[in-house]
């Protein structure tokens, strides 16, 4: 059986004035059906490119990116995307902005059914009764609760998660982490979170892929124990401790602060 998300031997470079600008360099990695990754890594590393490669907006200049054991060649509509900004359209209410990927996306829901989808997401994520407010009317948690609820409103297989809450205050975004383990339970799909943030990681993911610094390869795979729905108290145990330690080290390695 084929895992969800399978990357083999990625090489890509960008193109400057100065000539090609190596970015990942042999990348493997694979997460499988119902998985969720967080990659880290130095800043710079190539953790955006690994997301848009797998959302089909790049290609590699080597190697291949996978989706269900099929080579990704282009975007694709079973992939979501939810980015650091939650940019919503002003002139659109917060149910409209959810609902957005519907009008792009092929869907066999009515029109009834797809402002019922919009509403449901909303409450799933507490923000019940904000349906009809403009963006410039909620908080920055808020927003990016809004965005998330756009970014599965299609229900893809895929959700891919550019430091989403990155922006945010400590308490906002503790709280936000609790509720992406709240939406995973109610709306299953595969999930790559790219996060500066080590907490994040083991709180939200089964497996956190550090890369190198560039061009990046994978440097270091950490399988997360007891996955699924936790409280914020799983980070301030013994267990948590030594993976962030781990994490930290191995950081330092990437940064060439440390040695393997």
């Amino acid at each position: 059986m084929y895992p969800m998300i399978k990357i083999e031997g990625v090489r890509h470079a960008y193109k400057t004035p100065a000539g090609p600008l190596p970015v990942l360099d042999g990348l493997e990695l694979s997460v499988d059906e119902g998985g969720f990754v967080a990659v880290v890594g130095p800043s710079g590393c190539g953790k955006s490119t690994l997301t848009r490669l797998v959302a089909g907006l790049m290609k590699p200049d080597e190697g291949k990116v996978m989706l269900h054991g099929e080579l990704v060649s282009g975007p694709r509509s079973t992939v979501g995307m939810a980015f650091q900004n939650p940019v919503m359209l002003e002139w659109r209410t917060i149910l409209e902005n959810i609902m957005l990927p519907l009008e792009i996306v092929a869907t066999k829901m009515s029109k009834a059914e797809q402002r019922e989808r919009a509403n449901y997401l909303l409450e799933l994520v507490g923000l019940e009764g904000f349906g009809d407010k403009r963006p410039s009317e909620l908080s920055g948690g808020m927003r990016q609760r809004a965005s998330l609820c756009r970014s599965i409103v299609h229900k893809p297989e895929v959700l891919i998660l550019d430091e989403p809450f990155g922006a945010l205050d400590a308490f906002t975004r503790e709280d936000l982490w609790q509720t992406m383990h709240k939406v995973k339970e109610e709306e299953p799909f595969t999930g790559v979170l790219i996060t500066h943030d080590l907490r994040e990681s083991i709180f939200l993911a089964d497996q956190v892929v550090v890369l190198s610094q560039r061009p990046a390869r994978t440097q270091y795979v950490l399988d997360v124990p007891n996955t699924g729905p936790r409280d914020l108290d799983h980070l301030y145990t013994a267990e948590a401790a030594d993976m962030l330690n781990i994490l930290r080290h191995q950081i330092e390695v990437a940064q060439g602060r440390a040695a393997a």
